[in-house]
């Protein structure tokens, strides 16, 4: 499965990237976060749905990996913007995609949109109501 797009995407000022992407996850309906194999990771009722990770075992990219619904998600997201996605080593396989956080040119609404996405794949029923 492919890798990253072809440009350095690490950000420029990662801890504001972190603080952002921890605001943006925690202000989801029962959300809180945990540090998961040494990263930030974020959690709807228990159950995972977003991890940040920059220049995760030196991949080079500041980037957030959420879930999807499934390979063809994941095929369509890789195809439509290679720059903006990437295989995440190691959660691919189970339907994760990385997002990338860097570029000042960053969408937050895209991202936002994303993380929303993946926390109604993670949450219970009773909570997808948002």
């Amino acid at each position: 499965m492919g890798g990253v797009g072809t440009r350095q995407m690490l950000a420029a000022d990662p801890g504001a990237v972190e603080a952002r992407l921890r605001a943006a996850c925690l202000a989801l309906p029962r959300t809180d976060e945990i540090v998961s194999h040494g990263i930030p990771a974020f959690r709807v009722a228990g159950k995972m749905f977003a991890y940040y990770r920059h220049d995760h075992h030196g991949d080079g990219l500041t980037a957030v990996c959420v879930k999807t619904s499934g390979r063809d998600e994941q095929e369509m997201l890789l195809e439509a913007d290679p720059d903006l996605f990437s295989w995440p080593a190691y959660i691919g396989p189970s339907g994760w995609i990385a997002m990338s956080l860097a570029g000042e040119d960053l969408d937050w609404t895209h991202v936002e949109a994303r993380l929303l996405s993946s926390w109604r794949l993670a949450a219970p029923k009773r909570l997808q109501a948002i």
